[in-house]
């Protein structure tokens, strides 16, 4: 087994902050965790893409948190329709018989995991009331197909509160209720422990100092041909417990459009909180990242793909992004070094 690890330490206010880059050859001592219990969370094009992620894969992923975005197949495969019914415009509720008629159609191809296996998951679900870029209509109707797929005591939805079109933080991010970069805002609302705590049960306290560390990867190296729409880099945060080999659970975070780290550098990553309650509760943190693109694919935004700009597949199993993430999570545990 070969690695090699670059150090860059970079001091900043509360002390010492530490980022490793990882080169890996042959690489035998995975990650430990279960591949087969995974939660998934995530904003704006990330919501749709954890939505997309959970209902492909509900046979290994058993749980979803969804900031700020609308149904599953919503786009309908257009970039159009996406932005004329499940953004900022829509005159009347989005019709779900079309949406829910395809998500069938998928499930009798098998194109997606049997939509039964969303009997027993937790769903967690949050939109603002100044978001100024996806409509409530949109987030509704979301909330309506999950409570039609799944016994609607499963599903919290947080729909009350000023947020913008953001990840709502104690005090991290700029203002609380303003839909702009980084998308994440000081609300003195906790979003990540209320989310994790829906889909995983009680937690233990979330640490006030990070004991583990922030590590980039190769996307490409762990997920193949598959990850050629997504970004190179991509970043995990482990626990100094997962590191040590205690045995961990998976949480995947897809940021929105705007809100990669080419576009906004580590604030996702960072600030959204919940590497503070995935240090204290043996948590691994999994931040993949998309690449922005003036060319085809057109992506301009960094958007993780929920209208097709991939293929026609995009919501499936067979999609390439969804490849992408399902071959990462698989690779972890049995050749990313713990530390």
């Amino acid at each position: 087994m070969t690695i090699k690890i670059s150090i860059t330490t970079t001091l900043i206010a509360i002390g010492m902050f530490t980022t490793f880059t990882v080169f890996l050859a042959n690489a035998d001592d995975g990650l430990n965790y279960d591949p087969n219990n995974v939660t998934v969370s995530g904003l704006s094009s990330g919501g749709y893409m954890a939505t997309q992620m959970h209902i492909a894969h509900s046979d290994s992923i058993h749980g979803a948190a969804i900031l700020a975005a609308g149904p599953y197949y919503c786009a309908q495969g257009s970039i159009g329709t996406a932005l004329a019914r499940c953004v900022t415009k829509t005159d009347s509720p989005i019709d779900l018989t079309i949406l829910n008629d395809q998500l069938y159609y998928y499930a009798q191809q098998e194109w997606i995991a049997p939509l039964q296996n969303l009997q027993d998951d937790k769903v967690w679900l949050l939109h603002g009331l100044k978001d100024t870029t996806v409509n409530r209509l949109a987030a509704d109707a979301l909330y309506t197909q999950y409570t039609n797929l799944m016994p609607s005591v499963n599903v919290s939805y947080m729909k009350d509160q000023a947020f913008g079109h953001q990840f709502p933080t104690d005090k991290k991010g700029s203002k609380c209720g303003v839909s702009e970069k980084p998308f994440i805002g000081q609300c003195n609302y906790d979003a990540a422990g209320q989310l994790l705590t829906h889909l995983l049960g009680p937690l233990q306290p979330k640490s006030t100092q990070l004991s583990g560390n922030i590590v980039k990867f190769d996307q490409q190296k762990y997920a193949g041909e598959t990850a050629n729409t997504i970004a190179d880099d991509g970043y995990i945060y482990i626990p100094q417990s997962c590191a040590q080999g205690d045995t961990c659970r998976l949480h995947v975070s897809f940021h929105g459009c705007n809100q990669n780290a080419s576009a906004i550098g580590m604030d996702y990553i960072e600030d959204t909180g919940l590497n503070e309650w995935a240090d204290s509760n043996n948590l691994i943190i999994l931040y993949p990242q998309t690449e922005s693109s003036m060319f085809a694919p057109l992506n301009p935004q960094g958007c993780w793909d929920w209208w097709g700009y991939t293929d026609r597949y995009y919501a499936t199993t067979k999609g390439p992004q969804i490849k992408a993430i399902h071959t990462m999570i698989n690779t972890f545990i049995q050749k990313f070094p713990k530390k």
